[in-house]
């Protein structure tokens, strides 16, 4: 028999911002919150720049030629976050400027060292919320 649990708000016992959730193994656990993505963002990098779709994204700013830069709604705690990055086929995405509240990427065609415009591209970030 299925069941269902419908709520508005899960808050953990012992820390209010802290709830474990028990691996597939039933062996370990995982935090839920660390788990989750901070902010994520799916942008479209070629003619007129523009954010499709985002989460925690304040801001985009076009810095030229294949630069974005995205500022966060809520900064991260410190500058030791994961980005990771995906976008059209053989594109060479990274970061150039960690902050805790933005980052800014360089995208690259393959290998090649000039800069170019691209759609898509996406991002997520894992981390501490200040």
């Amino acid at each position: 028999m299925a069941s269902q649990l419908k709520v508005d708000t899960l808050t953990g016992v012992t820390t209010a911002g802290s709830i474990v959730v028990t691996g597939e193994g039933n062996s370990t656990t995982t935090n839920l919150q660390q788990g989750l993505a901070k902010s994520w963002y799916h942008l479209d990098g070629s003619g007129t720049v523009a954010l499709d779709d985002s989460f925690n994204c304040a801001t985009l700013t076009d810095n030229g030629t294949g630069a974005y830069n995205t500022a966060y709604t809520n900064s991260m705690s410190n500058v030791n976050y994961s980005s990771l990055f995906g976008g059209a086929s053989q594109l060479d995405i990274g970061t150039t400027a960690v902050a805790t509240g933005s980052h800014t990427i360089l995208v690259r065609q393959g290998f090649d060292t000039t800069t170019t415009d691209a759609d898509p591209i996406y991002s997520g970030i894992f981390g501490d919320l200040a």
